[in-house]
């Protein structure tokens, strides 16, 4: 077995092994629970509730199924026609290999009204004298001996594998990485519905437990974070095939050429949504193949031809005649679940992560294909609001993907400010260097007039917007591209926009927001963050995007040594109020209370503002993209119930004395 290597990464494949062979019994219809546990002593422990390994004798090798199982290669019941339909396995190593790299492998089987037990060093079966992978070890000499170490129901039955992983091979920083297994155990919940997967971590004193009744479905669901254009619908369909395969024949020792029948079942679930993210999960036999393979193959060329061909029927009604119709075109906001179960897969390498089993591409894609061309020829009942939806945005997609590509060279940042297609009301720098300019995206036109005077010119732009933009989190893409505001941030930028989008040629190093500092101001910015986050990510994933911060206050002290002082809340007024009282200090009534950018004077707006040795900016970032993306459709997506149950259960934590209105 190829565990990859000998850091946390290889040390977690052995992990996935053992619960593999687990999860392969849930699937053959034995056992409901698995249970992996970390220890204080670096052991870890995966117990389960299926048959037990077997512990009768075998009969060619004389040595019990449990010593054959974890010393023997090529020997589970998934390989070679055993016991399991569709299983992970490719070679039968798995268990055996995890042994040979653990310094000290505990096995536990209830089985038959008993619990019997055998312990391993480096793959070796003997007797510990005590507990941990330290205690001495004698080897068995000429029979090893499966011990039976108490009593259970006979209706109980299950193994628990405890292992030690051995120091000698894996680096001294390699470790189980909680985070990766939680999301190991989860991606397999939803594969197997109703199977309870749980992990519990003795030293953070951490558990966790995953179970879903979804399937596939539920898993879509959950990894999709933007609002649907086509709801989730799943593919199933089971064809069989035939394949040539070696096999031992026992009579001669050799290996002989056999065509067997197979069945292979496929499951699919998928949905496209508003964004332009692309998130496919593939899977055989439940175990993931990140790299892809046939199946993945087979789905992506189905999809594709299915849809060239339906917007070739709609060209005119899609205005979308000689368009050529690409691969990323169909899969962006694609969120999807391929599956394929089958036995014995061909994968390229033990890591399991490319499936290469040839046929499977071809059944996958007639499945895919059969069910795209019902949908998008409106023979799904229900649907035709949808697919027309898609289709529109799969055209949208193509349309920018070619503008992007034919407007590269005149995006870029000084060609792009030579050409006549930039916006007339951008307010320029005179600097062409890219590295230290600032592009200020500026409040209505008195704002403009004031920021003008205020900025210096010599790295600082200006973008004057009108009132609230487009929400672009409701809209579809072809409304965001022919919105007059949109449009002129995106050409002023010069990178594209959603998939096209290119970080390396924006015009501007920073994106400055500078907005009213009241309710509508704040609205204006939660606007322009929508359309940052939904098509031009990279940039605030960068930290390339900021929120200016003027004062609400200007506090002038009386007196002979006259102080100007600003604050930017109503708390910082008042503690600073009470300082001056304190200090036998007077000031100027009425304080100014700043409203707007304009009722700034100019000198004023750069002090506080615009210069970069006094201002104060809020660095915009993106921490966990997830997290985001479900927070602004919620803030500003389509559907009200969810937002209007946010904003009832969350009024009690807003104070009512802070909201300027």
């Amino acid at each position: 077995m190829y565990i990859g290597s000998t850091d946390g990464r290889g040390l977690m494949h052995c992990l996935w092994e053992i619960i593999d062979n687990s999860v392969d019994e849930a699937l053959a219809g034995h056992g409901k629970s698995i249970g992996v546990f970390i220890h204080t002593d670096g052991s870890i422990t995966v117990q389960d509730d299926g048959r037990g390994v077997p512990v009768d004798i075998e009969p060619r090798t004389g040595l019990s199924g449990v010593e054959v199982v974890f010393t023997k290669l090529h020997a589970g019941g998934k390989f070679g026609g055993g016991s399991y339909g569709a299983s992970g396995g490719l070679h039968g190593v798995g268990a055996s290999v995890v042994n040979a790299l653990s310094s000290r492998l505990d096995v536990e089987v209830d089985r038959a009204g008993q619990t019997w037990a055998m312990s391993f060093h480096r793959g070796e079966p003997g007797v510990f004298a005590g507990d941990g992978p330290d205690a001495d070890f004698r080897p068995f000499v000429d029979k090893s001996e499966l011990r039976v170490v108490g009593k259970v129901s006979k209706s109980k039955t299950g193994t628990r594998v405890r292992y030690w992983p051995d120091s000698q091979i894996f680096e001294p920083g390699a470790d189980f990485q909680m985070q990766d297994l939680e999301g190991r155990l989860r991606q397999t919940a939803f594969l197997v519905p109703g199977l309870v997967l749980s992990v519990h971590d003795e030293l953070s004193e951490v558990s966790q437990e995953f179970v879903f009744e979804g399937g596939i479905t539920e898993y879509v669901e959950y990894l999709a974070a933007d609002g649907p254009v086509l709801a989730t619908r799943r593919i199933q369909e089971t064809t069989s095939f035939r394949e040539t395969v070696p096999v031992l024949d026992e009579a001669s020792g050799s290996m002989k050429s056999k065509e067997v029948e197979r069945n292979c079942v496929v499951d699919v679930a998928l949905r496209w949504g508003s964004g332009f993210d692309t998130k496919v999960k593939s899977f055989v036999n439940i175990i993931s193949t990140p790299k892809g393979g046939s199946h993945l193959t087979g789905f992506e060329q189905a999809l594709l031809k299915s849809f060239r061909a339906a917007i070739e029927v709609n060209a005119r009604k899609l205005k979308a005649t000689s368009l050529k119709i690409e691969r990323d075109d169909v899969m962006a906001g694609l969120t999807a679940v391929v599956s394929v179960s089958f036995p014995e897969p061909q994968f390229e390498g033990q890591t399991k992560e490319t499936l290469g089993t040839p046929a499977i591409k071809a059944i996958v894609a007639n499945s895919v294909a059969k069910w795209a061309d019902e949908l998008l020829a409106g023979k799904i009942r229900g649907t035709k609001a949808e697919v027309d939806a898609l289709l529109d945005k799969v055209v949208s997609e193509a349309k920018t993907r070619i503008s992007a590509r034919s407007l590269k060279d005149t995006q870029r940042r000084k060609n792009a400010l030579e050409s006549s297609s930039l916006p007339s009301k951008l307010v320029d720098c005179r600097g062409s260097a890219t590295v230290g300019s600032e592009l200020f995206i500026v409040e209505g036109d008195s704002a403009l007039g004031t920021a003008k005077l205020a900025r210096d010119s010599a790295f600082q732009a200006l973008l004057p917007i009108r009132g609230k933009i487009l929400n672009v989190q409701k809209a579809s893409l072809s409304d965001m591209l022919s919105n007059a505001e949109c449009a002129a941030i995106i050409q002023v930028l010069g990178a594209g926009s959603g998939r096209t989008f290119d970080l390396e040629q924006v015009r501007y190093e920073k994106i400055i927001l500078m907005s009213d500092a009241d309710v509508d101001g704040a609205h204006i910015r939660t606007l322009l963050l929508t359309l940052f986050f939904r098509y031009m990510r990279p940039l605030v994933e960068a930290g390339r995007v900021y929120a200016a911060v003027p004062p609400l206050h200007r506090v002038e002290t009386a007196g002979r040594n006259k102080e100007v002082i600003y604050t930017y809340s109503q708390q910082e007024l008042t503690d600073l109020l009470r300082s001056l009282e304190k200090a036998g200090k007077t000031y100027k009534q009425p304080i100014q209370r700043y409203k707007g950018l304009g009722e700034m004077d100019a000198d004023q707006l750069a002090e506080t503002t615009m210069q970069p040795a006094n201002r104060m900016l809020r660095r915009i970032t993106a921490v966990d993209a997830a997290a985001g993306e479900r927070t602004f459709e919620l803030l500003m997506g389509n559907e009200v119930a969810p937002r209007r149950d946010f904003i009832v259960d969350s009024a009690d934590d807003f104070d009512r004395e802070k909201i300027d209105a």
